[in-house]
């Protein structure tokens, strides 16, 4: 049960849904889903530590950056179901759509830059 209240409580707010989804065409760094959010870096952080919780992403450290993706191999089923159901039900949505395009701009910075414009205050 705790797991299936994590996953809910994950896919509860529209930011974290809108990480999730961007995520789903490979790995990206914090400060390019800051970037796309246009939020906090500490509230991109809170919301990625709460799917993060809910094993609905996995993270990496490298050097002073952190990557998510979506969990690779074999994930739990309800993980994998709730990440199928998303993709289904938000290919089309407006919101997502306009992110991606969004995003498409973003990953031809470099991440860090991206990341050092936004340590920096840019």
């Amino acid at each position: 049960m705790r797991e299936f209240m994590d996953i809910t409580k994950a896919l509860a707010d529209e930011t974290r849904v809108r990480a999730l989804m961007a995520l789903e065409e490979g790995e990206l760094c914090v400060c390019q889903l800051i970037e796309l959010l246009e939020l906090a870096p500490s509230t991109v952080s809170k919301h990625m530590a709460i799917l993060r919780q809910a094993r609905l992403v996995e993270a990496r450290k490298e050097g002073r950056w952190i990557y998510y993706r979506w969990p690779a191999g074999k994930k739990a089923s309800h993980v994998a179901s709730a990440l199928e159901w998303l993709r289904e039900n938000l290919r089309d949505d407006q919101r997502i759509r306009a992110d991606r395009k969004h995003l498409k701009a973003i990953i031809k910075l470099a991440p860090e830059e991206l990341c050092r414009r936004q340590t920096a205050g840019a």
